[in-house]
């Protein structure tokens, strides 16, 4: 494993969220029905005056497929995202406990050297929490 993944871990959590966004946005436009009023006639004699409640969508069919088409390729966004994300979580669960907890506050809570060395506690300082990390990347 290289440090990339770490950065694809979190884009991949970024993009996760992006994309649930965008998904809620395009069934909300989806469900948008507008209604009005019209009036008209009866046919028939007597020709009495009529009010009638008319309602629908504000796109065409051409654009309701294109709207069912990009929320498909969404869809198949959220889940290689997904994936990503479930296989550097499996990755994470075999590295030892000590540098999960210095990649979790380095690279997912974006923490500066210097908070993490300040999270781990002991004698533990920026370069040397950096240097541990830099070291277990090198062996992985």
């Amino acid at each position: 494993m290289d440090k990339q993944i770490l950065q694809d871990y979190i884009d991949a959590c970024e993009l996760i969220k992006e994309t649930e966004q965008d998904i809620q946005r395009l069934q909300r436009k989806k469900k948008t029905v507008i209604q009005t009023n019209v009036k008209g006639s009866n046919p028939e004699f007597p020709y009495q005056e009529q009010h009638f409640k008319i309602q629908g969508t504000t796109f065409t069919y051409t654009e309701d497929t294109q709207l069912r088409m990009e929320e498909k390729l969404l869809e198949e966004r959220k889940t290689v995202a997904e994936e990503k994300k479930r296989l550097v979580e499996e990755w994470m669960l075999t590295v030892p406990a000590r540098m999960q907890r210095i990649i979790r506050f380095k690279f997912f809570q974006k923490k500066t050297w210097e908070e993490v060395a300040v999270f781990m506690k002991g004698k533990a300082t920026a370069d040397s929490v950096r240097k541990e990390f830099e070291n277990f990347m090198k062996a992985a």
